[in-house]
């Protein structure tokens, strides 16, 4: 951790910053499995809110 203090005695803590790395693009695979995923998060949703209007 990087410490500073000011004229005044006031101190500032700075937490380390880790090193930036890119990602690259998804692959077809990949995209198909978060489609996937979407279209059954999207399933769960609607059915939450069926039975939700249903209990009420």
């Amino acid at each position: 951790m990087y410490t500073t203090q000011l004229d005044n005695g006031v101190l500032n803590n700075y937490a380390v910053e880790p090193k930036v790395t890119y990602q690259e693009y998804p692959a077809v695979y990949e995209q198909k499995r978060y489609v996937v995923q979407g279209a059954i998060a999207a399933l769960v949703v609607t059915a939450i809110v069926f039975i939700s209007f249903a209990v009420s």
